[in-house]
C-alpha cells in the first residue's frame, strides 16, 4: 500500500510540474542534432496558435541521445515528446518507454497511415501498434557521373544489376590510374543491406530470431557487392579513408556513389556552379528487369510521445503541428530532411527539384529493417564479417555463415524471451 501511495503521489508531483506560473501547460520536446535547433525556430508559431502550451526544446547530440534516452527512461525523467531514429522503436516499445498512438491516430483529423509512404508507416509499427509518427525520411539512392555514363554508352542510369555491373566495367578504363567506379564504404552496412533487400531477402527468420543471410537471396546480393571490390570496381576504403569525396566526385575518380539525402545539399555547397552538371540522382537498379526500382531501406527518424508523460493531450499537439504537410516542407528548406508526408512533396522546393526526384520514387520502394530490438548490433555485424570476404581471405559464403553465427548469439536472448511467453 506505501509503494502505491508513493507512486501516486510521484504521478501526482510530476503532473503539477508541468503547469507554469501563468497556468500553461510545459511540454519538454529532444531534438537531437540539428534537428534540435530547427524545431527552437518553430516554437514562437506554435505557442502564437496554442498559446495555453509552453513548448520547451532540448538539442541533445546524436551521438549520446540513446544512451540519454534510456538513462531518462531509468531516471523517470523522460520527456513528453522526443525525436528518434526508426529503428530505436521497437527497443524503446520493449522497455515500456513509449506511448501507443493507435487512438489517437484513429481519432485525428490529420494523421492517417495512408498520407505517408507505406514502408516508412511501417517502421514505426512494432507488436501490431504504432508508437511513432514518421517525421522525415533517409533511404540510399544512386548519385552518379552522367557525363562518364554517356562516354560508357549509358543514356541513363542502369536499371538492372547486369546493366550496373556493365556500366562500371566500362567506365574503369575512362578514369585511369586511381579511378574506382564506385564507392562504397567497407565500414557502413547499409550498402549491401539494401542490396539484399531488393533481392527479396528477408535478414533474419519470421520470427526475428535468427540470422537468415546465408540464405540464397542475400548471398546473391552479397556475392554481386564482394565481386565490385574483388574485380576493382570499388576501393577498399572506408570512408573517412577516401578524403574529400566530393572533390573526388568532381574529378571523376569516383562515377558512382550510393548515398542518402544529406548529399543533395552538400553537393551542393561543395562544387562550384560550374560543376553542378557533374551529378545526378537515380533510383536504385534492381536484380532483374521485371522489377524496378530495386529496394532500400527506410530510415530517418519519428516522433514518439513518453508513456510517463504527465502532458500527452499537449505533446500530442506539438506531434500534430510538427507533423503537418506545410511544416515538413519548411522543416526541409531549413534542415535539408526529407519529408515523410506525400503531400509535403507537392511543395515546389521539391516536386521542382530535379534531382531530389530520385528520392521521391524511392521511398514508394523502401522497407523498414527487421523490428527487433537488437538491430542496431547486428547491423554493425555485417560489414564487420563481410571484410574477409572483401579481402579475398574467406568464401562469402563464409563470411555469411559466421555473420548468421554472430547473430544468433546476438539473438539469443530474444529466443530465451519468445520461448517463455509460448509456454
Amino acid at each position: 500500500m506505501i509503494r502505491r501511495i508513493a507512486g501516486l503521489l510521484v504521478a501526482t508531483l510530476t503532473a503539477c510540474s508541468t503547469r507554469t506560473s501563468d497556468g500553461r501547460t510545459t511540454v519538454t520536446f529532444w531534438g537531437l542534432g540539428r534537428e534540435g535547433e530547427v524545431v527552437r525556430s518553430l516554437v514562437a508559431d506554435f505557442e502564437r496558435r496554442h498559446p495555453e502550451v509552453r513548448l520547451v526544446v532540448q538539442q541533445v547530440p546524436w551521438t549520446s541521445a540513446h544512451e540519454k534516452l534510456l538513462t531518462a527512461f531509468v531516471g523517470r525523467s523522460t520527456p513528453d515528446l522526443a525525436q528518434v531514429g526508426n529503428t530505436w522503436i521497437p527497443e524503446f516499445a520493449e522497455i515500456g518507454a513509449l506511448e501507443k498512438l493507435d487512438e489517437r491516430i484513429a481519432v485525428s483529423t490529420g494523421l492517417s497511415a495512408g498520407e505517408y509512404f507505406p514502408g516508412v508507416w511501417r517502421t514505426n509499427l512494432y507488436n501490431r501498434a504504432i508508437y511513432g509518427i514518421p517525421w522525415y525520411v533517409d533511404t540510399r539512392v544512386l548519385f552518379y557521373r552522367p557525363d562518364l555514363l554517356a562516354r560508357a554508352g549509358f543514356g541513363e542510369a542502369p536499371k538492372t544489376w547486369k546493366q550496373w555491373r556493365e556500366a562500371m566495367e566500362r567506365i574503369r578504363p575512362l578514369q585511369g590510374e586511381g579511378g574506382y567506379p564506385i564507392l562504397l564504404p567497407t565500414n557502413e552496412w547499409e550498402q549491401v543491406v539494401l542490396l539484399g533487400l531488393g533481392n527479396g531477402a528477408p535478414l533474419l527468420d519470421a520470427g526475428g530470431s535468427r540470422g537468415a543471410f546465408s540464405e540464397p537471396a542475400f548471398d546473391a546480393a552479397a556475392s554481386f557487392y564482394v565481386g565490385l571490390f574483388r574485380d576493382r570496381l570499388a576501393p577498399l576504403v572506408s570512408f573517412s579513408q577516401f578524403g574529400n569525396v566530393y572533390q573526388e566526385f568532381a574529378r571523376g575518380t569516383i562515377a558512382m556513389w550510393l548515398t542518402g539525402p544529406w548529399n543533395l545539399g552538400e553537393f551542393r555547397r561543395r562544387l562550384p556552379a560550374e560543376q553542378q552538371d557533374f551529378w545526378m540522382t537515380a533510383p536504385l537498379p534492381a536484380p532483374d528487369g521485371a522489377r524496378w526500382p530495386g529496394e532500400s531501406f527506410a530510415g530517418g527518424s519519428s516522433l514518439v510521445l513518453f508513456a510517463g508523460s504527465a502532458a500527452k493531450t499537449e505533446a500530442w499537439k506539438v506531434l500534430e503541428y510538427l507533423e503537418e504537410p506545410a511544416l515538413q516542407a519548411r522543416f526541409y528548406a531549413l534542415s535539408g530532411d526529407l519529408p515523410a508526408r506525400t503531400k509535403a512533396w507537392e511543395d515546389p522546393a521539391l516536386s521542382g527539384d530535379i534531382k531530389a526526384r530520385a528520392f521521391r520514387t524511392q521511398l514508394e520502394h523502401v522497407s523498414p529493417m527487421p523490428r527487433v530490438p537488437e538491430w542496431e548490433q547486428i547491423a554493425q555485424k555485417v560489414p564487420e564479417d563481410l571484410e574477409a570476404a572483401l579481402r579475398s581471405r574467406q568464401s562469402v559464403a563464409a563470411a555469411l555463415a559466421h555473420l548468421d553465427s554472430d547473430v544468433d548469439r546476438i539473438l539469443a536472448k530474444r529466443r530465451w524471451m519468445l520461448a517463455r511467453r509460448r509456454t
